[in-house]
């Protein structure tokens, strides 16, 4: 029997997923615990719609990410901040600094977590900060820390 997998079941396929399983575990198991749905014209074509607005919504994302990235190539933020004699920051820049100045300066939100920085800045000067915007997709922003 045909059935279209409502979840991931284990050893029998993923959610989404049109898999071939015997009568008696589709009608005992699978339709009595709501994990999957007799394959049908119906619920084949309800499935197939499901993954068509689920690619164009991948690809609504994907150009959007595409789009920031290039608003991002030709952007450098300047935080100011204190620093000693030897141009060592009284403390660090952060990448919620960054997203918040981000933010507040060019009106481009981007959520911190997806600032790719092995540690925090710590020194005066520039530098390039990784940004993942999308899997796949990624922009470098430049930094410049400057004395305030």
């Amino acid at each position: 029997m045909k059935v279209i997998l409502k979840e991931d079941v284990k050893g029998t396929g993923k959610k989404g997923e049109m898999v071939n399983v015997k009568d008696g575990y589709a009608r005992n198991f699978l339709f009595p615990k709501g994990l999957a749905v007799e394959a049908t014209t119906e619920n084949v074509n309800i499935m197939k719609a499901r993954k068509e607005a689920e690619n164009a919504k991948k690809e609504r994302e994907m150009a959007k990410a595409r789009e920031l990235a290039e608003k991002l190539k030709g952007i450098t933020v300047v935080i100011k901040a204190k620093a000693g004699e030897n141009g060592k920051l009284f403390g660090s820049i952060t990448s919620k600094d960054i997203s918040d100045k981000l933010k507040s300066d060019y009106k481009i939100d981007i959520d911190k977590k997806k600032f790719n920085m092995p540690e925090p800045i710590r020194a005066l000067g520039t530098c390039e900060v990784e940004v993942k915007l999308y899997p796949e997709i990624s922009a470098k922003l430049n930094i410049k820390v400057e004395q305030e």
